[in-house]
């Protein structure tokens, strides 16, 4: 029974571990030691970004901030293929010299102007 019990300690030790890379930063608690964007939550008001800009769809460009990021501007998922996405569309880190000087793009304002000049919108 003690070794049930200190089993199950250790696996619930272990998903708190897990759970808190990047101080919930990390969207699938995929993410390497490594946090880019920090370890603070930034949530922000996907309406708020997206009126800058009057040329797109608003509920569209609030759908896609809810799904990639939920509003978290320091989201982050660490890929397979060993890239980063970042940020409330998570740009992946394959776009960051075009749109962002080669910078991570955790500022909303830097993700936001990434997303544009990504997705040409």
């Amino acid at each position: 029974m003690h070794q049930l019990l200190a089993s199950i300690l250790i696996i619930a030790i272990i998903g708190v571990i897990n759970g808190d890379k990047c101080g919930q930063n990390c969207l699938y608690s995929n993410c390497p030691a490594t946090c880019p964007c920090g370890r603070t939550t930034n949530y922000v008001s996907a309406a708020s970004y997206c009126s800058r800009y009057t040329d797109w769809d608003q509920q569209c460009c609030q759908c896609i901030v809810q799904a990639e990021s939920q509003g978290n501007a320091n989201a982050m998922n660490y890929n397979s293929d060993r890239t980063w996405d970042i940020g409330l569309f998570q740009i992946n880190q394959q776009n960051f010299a075009s749109c962002n000087s080669g910078r991570y793009p955790c500022d909303p304002q830097q993700n936001l102007a990434c997303a544009r000049k990504v997705w040409q919108w």
